[in-house]
């Protein structure tokens, strides 16, 4: 039987406003594909956020199930989600989120030795992973050396630093041009393609969307595939 890497079931999920409950999420289902690069696309308020606060195991439905790799996390402690982030979930986000005072080939040894698995292995997994970016040359460099386009070329190499199954973006193109932002998405695509890995990405931007292998649309809380 196949395993999806993300798998949400019937996932419902509501917050006080005022003296109201609100259904933010709507018994909403959705797996990720391996190999695949996923773009959920929705306007302000509609659910997005907290889609991909649950799909990263970073909020907890009230209803339904979280499956990574087949297993269900959703009655899970917190230490036990951070767990279950660190070694199966890679982020990239809106701004690279790179740690100022760590040059680039630290910026990927953070979370192996987080994960306890910085070794010799793992040091050339990260030059491998620079240079699948173009950046083998910029090691050395601190992020305030890098371009915008550089800084998150190192923010997709980090997402795929512990080998995680699923690869989360969040707006990832949003602060670059629209030559980048294709640039950055190919990127993320191919390495997607290469590693077998499930990626799902939120985004406004329409121009990139050629370059995704699924579209979904997000409206009140209900997600559905584009045609």
């Amino acid at each position: 039987m196949n395993t999806w890497p993300l798998e949400l079931k019937e996932i419902r999920k509501t917050f006080k406003d005022g003296e109201k409950m609100v259904d933010v999420l709507h018994s909403l289902s959705f797996k990720a594909e391996r190999g695949k690069l996923t773009a959920v696309l929705g306007p302000s308020g509609s659910g997005k956020s907290t889609f991909l606060s649950i799909a990263g195991a970073l909020l907890s439905p009230d209803e339904g199930e979280m499956l990574v790799n087949g297993h269900d996390i959703a009655s899970l402690s917190d230490k036990q989600k951070s767990e279950v982030r660190l070694h199966s979930i890679g982020y990239i986000f809106q701004s690279s989120n790179l740690v100022p005072y760590l040059k680039v080939i630290e910026q990927l040894k953070l979370p192996a030795e987080l994960a306890g698995k910085w070794n010799g292995d793992t040091k050339r997994r990260a030059e491998e992973l620079l240079k699948s970016v173009g950046l083998e040359n910029r090691a050395d460099h601190y992020s305030y050396q890098l371009s915008g386009g550089e800084k998150q070329r190192v923010a997709i190499a980090r997402a795929f630093m512990n080998d995680a199954d699923i690869i989360l973006a969040d707006e990832p193109t949003a602060s670059l041009d629209s030559g980048r932002s294709i640039d950055i998405i190919k990127l993320i695509s191919k390495i997607v393609k290469e590693k077998q890995k499930a990626a799902v990405m939120v985004t406004h931007d329409e121009t990139i969307l050629h370059l995704c292998d699924n579209i979904y649309e997000m409206n009140d809380g209900r997600l559905e595939k584009r045609k």
